[in-house]
Order: structure tokens, then C-alpha cells, then sequence
């Protein structure tokens, strides 16, 4: 198969990266900077989207906080945090984000079936009730750019304004992380195949 005819969520798993890891000797002094702030952090190096983030150094550091809160100081439920990447992940076919953040939503509590089905475009049946809110929320903004009255009103009266944000934040944080990744062609970790078939991409006219 041509790599022109491979499904986007493959492609950059079987074709070479195009922005892979920068040597340490072919840093700039601004990369290095930024790397050893990363590797100072709770993350400890760098890795995942930090790699082709890493050509835009400062842009990086300022992206790298944004993950800070998102990871290690968003009070909302750490299962729903997850949820919200995957969610993000299974719409950007985002394969390096699913391997990583899938395991993280189970052991924080989301069950298994809920995961499966996300992960084969379905909607997932037995969600609890703020796991509801927060799927119906999160597709409904990636299939319509936007959200119905009733949708808002839901989100909000579970999680407040401030989770809501909070939450729109994560899907939008990992959906940066996503596109960056596809079009860098971003490896996944070696081991087993890849998690994500892939499924059709909305395409808009100009």
C-alpha cells in the first residue's frame, strides 16, 4: 500500500517521522533551555508532542503549562479528565494520545466497555451520569462546533462554569496535541498494534 493510500491514523506509524527527536549537540540554545525545563517538571523529559513542539521552543514552554494544569492540577475527577482525552483522541484518529491516556482512564476508574466503545466510535452504553454529561457534551461540540441549550445547561449544573471550561479545555488541549502529532507523523511507543482503526474524518468546503 502507498503511503498516500494509508488510512491517516496509520500513516504515521508506518512512515517515517517527519519531525523526530532533536539531537542534543543540534539544539538551539532556546531548545535546550526548554527541554531541560521539561525535564525538570513532572513529565521528566521530553516526549510525545513535545518532540515536534520542540521547533517552536518558546511556543512549546507556554504549551507545556497549559498541560501542566490539564495533567497534574485540574481538580475535576482525574476518570472524567481521561474520559475528555480519549474523547478528543478517538475524534483526531490520535493514536500516541490514546496509548497513553486510555490506561490512565481505566485505572482511574473508567470501565473497560466504556473505553472499548469510544475507541470504535460508539457511544458507550452503562455510562454513569457525569460521564454521560461529559461525552454528550464533548461530541456534540467536535460534530456540530458548538452546544445545544439543554447540553450547556447539563454540563454546567453537574460541573459548573468553571468545570465546563475546564473541560472544553482538556478536548481542546489534547485536540491541539492531536494535530500536531498527525501531521508530525509522531511514533507511538513499540508494542502492540495500533489501538485506533480508522474512521471517517468530517470534511469541510471552503
Amino acid at each position: 500500500m502507498a503511503s498516500s493510500d494509508r488510512p491517516a491514523s496509520v500513516t504515521f506509524a508506518l512512515a517515517p517521522e517527519r519531525m523526530p527527536a532533536i539531537p542534543a549537540d543540534q539544539m538551539s540554545a532556546a531548545q535546550k533551555e526548554a527541554a531541560a525545563e521539561i525535564a525538570a517538571g513532572p513529565r521528566g523529559k521530553v516526549v510525545g508532542p513535545f518532540i515536534p513542539l520542540m521547533r517552536s521552543p518558546e511556543f512549546m514552554r507556554r504549551v507545556q503549562k497549559v498541560g501542566e494544569y490539564v495533567r497534574f492540577v485540574c481538580p475535576l475527577d482525574p476518570r472524567l479528565n481521561e474520559f475528555a482525552a480519549i474523547i478528543a483522541a478517538r475524534y483526531w484518529n490520535q493514536q500516541f494520545v490514546w496509548s497513553a491516556h486510555a490506561p490512565k482512564a481505566i485505572n482511574a476508574g473508567l470501565h473497560q466497555d466504556v473505553a472499548d466503545a469510544v475507541g470504535e466510535g460508539r457511544r458507550p452504553v452503562d455510562m454513569a451520569d457525569d460521564e454521560e454529561i461529559v461525552y454528550d457534551l464533548l461530541t456534540e461540540v467536535f460534530n456540530t462546533r458548538g452546544a445545544s441549550d439543554r447540553t450547556y445547561a447539563r454540563a454546567v449544573e453537574k460541573f459548573g462554569e468553571a468545570g465546563l471550561v475546564d473541560l472544553l479545555g482538556i478536548a481542546g488541549y489534547y485536540s491541539m496535541l492531536g494535530m500536531i502529532m498527525n501531521v508530525a507523523r509522531t511514533a507511538v511507543p513499540a508494542g502492540p498494534p495500533l489501538p485506533l482503526a480508522s474512521l471517517p474524518v468530517r470534511t469541510y468546503q471552503t
